[in-house]
């Protein structure tokens, strides 16, 4: 198990590999569709976003609303695929990991490379234990956007697995060809 903070370091991405088991504490920004495209959209007028994206890791997640005590209710990851055409803009600006769940497209893979970061997954289906290890959640962005609103998170040991590393290590890949050769 590997320990990691996020942001991240500078180089600190590029230490890990495909397969790594991580446990993350600091902070997580989350995004899905909406905001990528707002995020996007932004970036290409040359507006300043009111977050940075410059080492920080983005969960692909759309927490449900919290119950009384809870910092936020389940949070489980989304299929990351559906960001992948904003994703290499995402890398460009600075962002150096992604959780989710699900394959990541070439283009992704290969922005992945170029900008140094990884791509980790978190475990579909297991959204309130995830949410256990959120331990303060705000809206930084796009409030109207409601449960799609970027949030910062603050978490602690929050679970995923490298899948994609900057040396072009790919977890999913590595095991489909491991199977290969067990011939089963």
């Amino acid at each position: 198990m590997v320990r990691i903070r996020s942001p991240f370091a500078p180089d600190a991405a590029e230490k890990l590999r495909a397969g790594d088991q991580v446990l993350i504490t600091g902070a997580l920004l989350t995004a899905r569709d909406a905001a990528h495209k707002r995020i996007i959209e932004a970036l290409d007028r040359g507006e300043k976003l009111p977050f940075d994206l410059v080492g920080q890791t983005i969960y692909y997640v759309g927490p449900s609303p919290a119950r009384p005590g809870q910092v936020v209710g389940a949070a489980g990851p989304t299929t990351s695929g559906r960001m992948d055409s904003y994703t290499p803009r995402v890398l460009a600006a600075g962002v150096k990991a992604m959780i989710g769940k699900g394959k990541r497209t070439a283009a992704v893979r290969e922005a992945i490379k170029k900008h140094r970061a990884v791509y980790l997954a978190s475990i579909g289906g297991a959204g309130a234990l995830i949410s256990k290890t959120i331990k303060k959640a705000e809206v930084v962005a796009y409030e109207d956007l409601g449960t799609e609103a970027v949030r910062r998170l603050e978490v602690v040991d929050f679970p995923a697995i490298v899948i994609n590393d900057a040396e072009g290590g790919d977890f999913y890949e590595e095991g489909k060809a491991k199977y290969r050769r067990a011939g089963v």
